[in-house]
């Protein structure tokens, strides 16, 4: 897999990528291509994925994927399996990356147009997918490409703390994160933003793109609501599996608050597609509920205080610099991380481990440039 070389040398260094990229019909099907250049621009280049099965007889949906590193393979190849099983096309750009808003957008421009010109797309099926920065790209190119895209899947990244409820979009949302990713509450705080059809799934790791047995969820969250807003044909039986499997879900959950939003999710991912009058209106009678609403504010507040801590520690590192304050946020620093790490360290899995773990992956990735000899030294004491 190729991670970051410059388009001069991925020509010189691989003769059969480049030819590839202009003989469409021999690209490879059924295995992701590291290369494929742009013919319009021959400084960007993405990776690919294209179904066993693809011709251009059909219209197929396509996923365009950012890496906040500039690794197409990576999520090309995290898509792989759910490609495959669903018949989607995945292309995943080699340029774009975190950073200068117009570098990615140019990468996404020239990635879309040449995909569009090479395949045979469903104009009705545009989809995008992004990791931490990435993800942050994704939401921002679909909700500003006016109604060309049917869904994004953020990962690791999603509406900011300042982001307000009942957000309606016009495109469908799922979002992943991991147990211990610093981006873990952006995530989850979707449910309480949106109120467009949106899924949330979380997986054990950190902050990285999903394992490929949940890409498979993503894509056959997506073909559900393709189903449902008739822009694919009803297949009854994928219906009626993932129907059951969310009931059962919703039949596991104990948690009175998780239980309010799997039926709002469930009454709208399934709203047209079966019976779920039931569930919108269990998902009503819940919100008179002191009980629910209890639960629900617990979470909130859960949240808060960790967003809340996690901000203080950023100040009193910002404070470092103040050789008047610092003494004092070393201290307080001191305490606190010490704390973080002895719970990241705990040997079974636990809520205050997942805290601390997300906590301090965030303080470790927020100071990575840092050159302060004591802090570091800190943090490398500390780190999960």
């Amino acid at each position: 897999m190729l991670r970051g070389f410059t388009v001069a040398v991925l020509i010189a260094s691989c003769a059969g990528c480049a030819l590839w990229a202009q003989n469409t019909n021999d690209l490879p099907k059924g295995k992701v291509i590291d290369v494929v250049i742009c013919k319009a621009d021959k400084n960007q280049s993405y990776a690919l994925y294209l179904p066993s099965n693809y011709s251009a007889d059909r219209k197929w949906p396509v996923l365009l994927a950012f890496d906040p590193r500039a690794r197409g393979d990576m999520p090309v190849g995290r898509y792989q399996a759910a490609a495959e099983k669903f018949g989607w096309i995945v292309a995943g750009s080699n340029n774009s990356r975190n950073g200068p808003a117009k570098f990615s957008l140019d990468a996404a421009k020239a990635m879309e147009t040449d995909v569009e010109a090479r395949f045979s797309v469903d104009p009705k099926r545009l989809y995008a997918t992004g990791q931490s920065g990435g993800a942050r790209f994704a939401i921002d190119l679909v909700g500003s490409s006016k109604d060309k895209f049917a869904g994004v899947i953020p990962s690791s990244a999603g509406w900011p703390p300042g982001a307000g409820g009942g957000l309606e979009l016009p495109f469908v949302v799922f979002g992943t994160a991991g147990t211990e990713d610093f981006n873990y509450l952006e995530i989850t705080r979707t449910d309480r933003v949106l109120d467009t059809p949106h899924r949330i799934r979380i997986f054990e790791g950190g902050h990285t793109w999903p394992p490929s047995e949940v890409a498979v969820e993503a894509l056959e969250w997506m073909e559900i609501q393709a189903m449902r807003t008739g822009t694919r044909p009803r297949d009854e039986a994928m219906i009626d599996r993932v129907f059951n499997a969310r009931k059962a879900e919703l039949a596991a959950k104990t948690d009175l608050g998780e239980q309010y939003y799997a039926n709002k999710e469930i009454a709208a991912d399934f709203k047209g597609l079966r019976a779920v009058s039931e569930f919108a209106a269990k998902a009503e009678e819940m919100t008179n509920s002191k009980a629910v609403i209890d639960a629900v504010r617990k979470h909130i507040q859960t949240d808060m205080d960790e967003s809340q801590l996690d901000a203080e520690i950023l100040n009193w590192s910002d404070q470092l610099d103040n050789e008047a304050e610092r003494a004092e946020m070393m201290e307080k620093l001191s305490g606190v991380l010490h704390k973080l790490g002895a719970d990241a360290h705990q040997a079974q899995d636990s809520p205050d481990r997942r805290k601390a773990r997300r906590i301090l992956s965030g303080v470790m990735a927020d100071n990575a440039s840092r050159q302060d000899a004591e802090y570091r030294k800190l943090l490398d004491e500390v780190k999960p």
